[in-house]
């Protein structure tokens, strides 16, 4: 018979193994995925993650792309990763960047046509202030009254979501747009334009923020006494206690912490690749950043690899479809088998399988 035994400490060796692990038990059960919709699972899998990167017809479009999706993810990951660390849960990430995309895309159309190069600094302050205010309703009801953050967040992304499709409809719609939904596209005012920094590099404005939230938060976790709080309260919140955290101030600093960085990444994305903010502006991002969060093991450099791979497998299941008719649910699906792999492999992290003879009454 099969047991779990618990082990005295997490294993370190089986830390750095699963994600490994859980990306090769990806593409297996991809593979198969891929095989029943008939279609060939190596060939497919391939075209994920060798040719957006390799493929002499594709690669010179997919390489700097891949900076494209990953700066949001890393972003977005980064921040979430100090709640999740303290055993703060915040779900609603994606409600986050959606405010942050609509806040900062207002500040700019509202000094339309001006070209002062104020004007993009002011969008990145208002889209961090809007994603940290959205942030704020779970964190101020979770700390007055015990309001569980995981629902409240995730409930407020619905929330976002009919603003945008208001603010598309109606503040926020170009009045040159012959009454077609969607502001004004940025690409047309330079003062608010987040263009490539270095032309056909993929490398703007959100990407070089991206790097140094990673930056910031690593020092933070590993050279700060706040670092070492968030570390204590996720590991024991009795130790933390004892050790003098304030819980309140925590729950508001990881909340607000994570949401300014989702509303950083939906500015950067709106006024850059997305060009403009439209009814189907937000792509999942603040859900996909969950996944990328646990695959790099909540650890700013892993989070940073694992943005990378994930922005991968966004381009090469775009590919995919193109090349070979998958539809978009297949690779959608295949995303999300990341995570539900990671989940079951890292209980190997804390516990050993254990053989034992079943014994006769």
């Amino acid at each position: 018979m099969l047991r779990l035994e618990k082990r005295p400490s997490p294993s370190k060796m089986w830390t750095a193994l699963t994600p490994i692990l859980a990306v090769i038990l990806t593409m297996i059960a991809g593979g198969v995925l891929f095989w029943i919709l008939g279609k060939d699972p190596v060939e497919a899998i391939r075209t994920i993650f060798w040719d957006p990167l390799f493929h002499e017809d594709f690669a010179a479009y997919s390489r700097p792309q891949l900076l494209v999706k990953a700066g949001p993810l890393i972003l977005i990951a980064v921040g979430l990763s100090l709640g999740f660390r303290a055993g703060i849960w915040n779900i609603g990430a994606e409600g986050q960047y959606i405010i942050g995309a609509i806040c900062g895309a207002a500040v700019g159309l509202a000094f339309y046509p001006s070209e002062s190069f104020l004007i993009f600094p002011a969008m990145v302050i208002a889209g961090a202030l809007g994603g940290w205010a959205w942030a704020m309703i779970p964190g101020i009801l979770r700390t007055r009254f015990n309001t569980n953050e995981i629902l409240v967040s995730l409930l407020l992304v619905y929330v976002a979501e009919q603003l945008l499709a208001s603010m598309s409809l109606g503040l926020l719609r170009n009045p040159e747009g012959r009454g077609f939904p969607g502001s004004r596209n940025f690409r047309d005012f330079p003062a608010a334009h987040n263009g490539e920094i270095f032309a056909n590099t993929g490398m703007h404005w959100g990407v070089v923020a991206a790097f140094i939230a990673v930056i910031f938060v690593y020092i933070l976790l590993s050279r700060h006494i706040l670092g070492f709080q968030i570390r204590v309260a996720g590991q024991s919140p009795k130790a933390a206690r004892f050790a003098g955290v304030n819980p309140n101030r925590l729950i508001l600093f990881c909340l607000g912490t994570s949401g300014a960085l989702a509303g950083l990444a939906g500015l950067f994305e709106v006024s850059g690749p997305a060009g403009q903010i439209s009814i189907d502006f937000n792509s999942g991002y603040g859900f996909t950043a969950i996944i990328v969060a646990f695959l790099g093991r909540l650890n700013p450099i892993g989070i940073l690899l694992a943005g990378l791979l994930m922005a991968l497998t966004y381009i090469g299941g775009e590919l995919a479809q193109l090349m070979l008719g998958l539809p978009s649910a297949a690779i959608q699906a295949f995303q999300g088998m990341l995570l539900f792999f990671l989940l079951a492999v890292d209980v190997l992290s804390n516990y050993r399988i254990k053989f034992s003879r079943s014994e006769g009454a």
